[in-house]
This record gives structure tokens, sequence and C-alpha cells, in this order.
């Protein structure tokens, strides 16, 4: 067991990190359009890169094709009608599971999911504006921070521990308890009704999927980390993995609800 010294070893890195992602974060947030835009074609292309060199890390040339892949296929998914966006989407996962030696399938969805919640992202901040992305930034923010010092602090049994050993039930229902506290304080402060609050909650549990789906994934490849991009945090896979979570969750609830009825 660590001593208590040692649990929190790595909180200084993790906070300067943190504070240097929530400020470029917030500012492309606050700016929006094309600028968002160009953050989030970075960010899908650095994720899909992050998958192939767990998968296969000598082969430098096609994580970077891959990654230039999804890439563009961002901008070009923005010119068509939503209907058929998801097919340029399609575009590197198929071609990772055509040249990529193993785990063809696993790249395949998973790298199908990050370019299209990232996209998901922009059309978010793009149809609901500025309020409603930090709505969905301080749940996962929330559910992670609230998350992270929970577990820290009081341990216990584990959530999940063949996937992701290191996460525990006191952790997990911090990350909820503290997305009730985000969505309660939206839904007295603006228009939105109650069921925000309950969305709020599931959306938190949507974004501990994406985490424990990514752990998954780095436990079968046998990696701690996507990468070191960020220091204390590992790569972009590991820091936005929640975020991926919550916004397929919101566009898979938009089919069964209309959520502009919610928040608006």
């Amino acid at each position: 067991m660590k001593s208590d010294s040692r649990r929190w070893d790595d909180l200084r890195i993790r906070v300067i990190s943190a504070l240097m992602m929530l400020f470029v974060g917030g500012l492309e947030l606050w700016l929006g359009g094309q600028t968002f835009f160009a953050l989030c074609m970075v960010i899908g292309g650095g994720m899909v890169w992050e998958l192939s060199r767990m998968i296969a890390p000598d082969d430098r040339n096609l994580a970077l094709g891959l990654a230039f892949l999804a890439f563009l296929s961002l901008p070009h998914a923005d010119l068509l009608p939503r209907t058929y966006a998801p097919v340029v989407f399609l575009l590197p996962a198929l071609v990772g599971a055509v040249f990529l030696p193993r785990e063809k399938l696993r790249f395949a969805v998973f790298s199908f999911a990050v370019v299209w919640a990232v996209f998901g992202l922009t059309q978010l901040r793009e149809n609901y504006g500025l309020l409603w992305m930090l709505w969905l930034f301080l749940v996962v923010i929330a559910t992670d921070v609230a998350g992270y010092f929970a577990g820290k602090t009081f341990g216990g049994p584990k959530f999940w521990p063949a996937i992701s050993p290191n996460k525990t039930w006191s952790g997990t229902a911090g990350g909820w308890i503290a997305a009730f506290l985000v969505g309660t304080a939206f839904a007295v402060f603006t228009s939105a009704n109650g069921w925000l609050i309950l969305l709020s909650v599931l959306m938190s549990l949507a974004s501990q999927m994406g985490d424990i789906a990514e752990s998954a994934f780095k436990r079968r490849m046998g990696v701690k980390d996507s990468s070191d991009l960020i220091p204390g945090h590992g790569g972009l896979f590991d820091r936005f993995d929640g975020f991926l979570g919550a916004v397929l969750f919101l566009f898979v609830t938009g089919y069964f609800i209309n959520l502009p009825q919610v928040i608006y």
C-alpha cells in the first residue's frame, strides 16, 4: 500500500498540466467557430495516432497516416448532411483495419467512436452555444476530479478490478455526486428543467464508462498510458476518454429525447 505522501506524489504535475489544459480549452471554447474546430481536429487525430501506436508501436508511418485521415475526416464530414457524416468517420477505421497487424476490430470501433465524438463536440458548440458546452465540460471534469479525490481519500472496494484496478466505488460515487451538484446548479440558474439533473448524473456515468473502456483497451495492449504527451495525465486518450463517453451518450440520448426541451 502506498504511504500517504506517495499517494499524492503525482498531484503537483497533474494540477499544472490540468490548469494549462483548462486555459487552452477554455479559450477555444469561448472563441468557438473555426479555432475550436481546429483544436478538435488536432485532438481527434492525436487520439487515433495513440490508438495505432498502442497496437503497432514500431510502425510510426502508419500511425501518422491514420492520424492524418482522422484529422481530415472532420472538415469533410462538416460539408455533408448530418445523416451521411458518419460514413466519413469510417475511413481511418477501415484503413487501420486493413493495415494494422492485430486488434483490427477494436481499432476500427475505437477510432470510429473517437472521430464521431470529437465531431460531436464541434456540433454541440455550434448548435447549443457556450453555456451548454460549459455544462458538458463541468460535468465531465467534476466527475473526474471528484472521483480522483474521493478515491484517493476514502479508498475502499474496487469498482471493476479486472479492467481498472485503481478505480473504487467511493471514487465512482463521488463523481456521480459532483455531477448531481453541477446539474442542480445549472437547473437552478438557467431555464433548464429538473430533468437536467438526471441527465447530468447519467452523463457522468457515461464518462466513467468511456474511462473504463479506454482502461480495458490499455490493459489489453499492456500499456499504462496511451502516450506521454501530457505530463501527469498520460496521453490525449487518457485525458479525453470521459468526454468521448459523455458526448456519445448525448448523441444516443438525442435520438430518444428532445434535448432542447430539457436545456432551454
